[in-house]
């Protein structure tokens, strides 16, 4: 009997410990221990001709200046000082858009009280999806505000940031939803700009990922 309940007692030792273990692993990533690449270092080379040609240091996603779905003005000055997790969509698209805005409401959801992270959504429809449009899909999808941007700007600009910026595959669809092309990434930008990742935002194991590299470089700055 005193056998099983220092067999017991182990367990339950083992069952405490279990989330301190998590803590330290974690605590060790954001002593760099585990590395969050750094894209583009040496230039973008342009992937897809579409580019001005630029030089071959660190890229970092260039300036500029949309309009959320309150009407307000948003870009890449409230970009700074935070990390920012991006990707490119449109509210009528058939396709992937819509698991890409329910797998964005997780990372939103993760980081809703976390000040130093925020979300834009960038629509390459922008002709379409006004401010109005956008406001209504924003609050399907729980969107503050300030938190979770939804921002459309010129159509020019917006396939340029796309392409030059993010360096993201995009296509024009002329107002047809089924021809339409964009990527299916989100990507991570941290506080000075430089782009630190893409994750599929179609798939639930890649979002996770996204989460977890989101929360390495928050504890790597504090």
């Amino acid at each position: 009997m005193r056998g099983i309940r220092i067999l017991q007692g182990m367990v339950l030792v083992c069952i405490l410990l279990i989330p301190v273990l998590i803590f330290m692993f974690l605590r060790g990533f954001g002593s760099n221990t585990y590395d969050i690449p750094i894209y583009y270092e040496h230039g973008t080379n342009n992937p897809f001709k579409a580019c001005p040609i630029g030089d071959t240091t660190q890229h970092y996603i260039p300036d500029f200046t949309f309009v959320n779905q309150e009407g307000q003005p948003a870009g890449k000055e409230d970009m700074e000082g935070k990390i920012t997790i991006v990707d490119f969509f449109f509210t009528s698209c058939p396709s992937i858009c819509p698991v890409m805005s329910e797998e964005m409401e997780r990372v939103n959801d993760m980081f809703r009280d976390e000040p130093r992270v925020q979300i834009l959504s960038i629509s390459i429809d922008p002709e379409f999806d006004t401010p109005e449009i956008l406001k209504k899909y924003a609050e399907e999808h729980g969107a503050e505000p300030g938190k979770w941007d939804f921002l459309s700007g010129g159509k020019l600009e917006t396939y340029e940031l796309a392409r030059c910026g993010f360096v993201l595959p995009t296509l024009d669809g002329n107002g047809i939803p089924d021809d339409f092309v964009h990527s299916d990434k989100f990507t991570l930008v941290d506080e000075q700009g430089r782009i630190r990742g893409y994750y599929s935002g179609t798939t639930r194991e890649d979002v996770d990922l996204l989460i977890l590299e989101t929360k390495i470089l928050l504890h790597g700055n504090e």
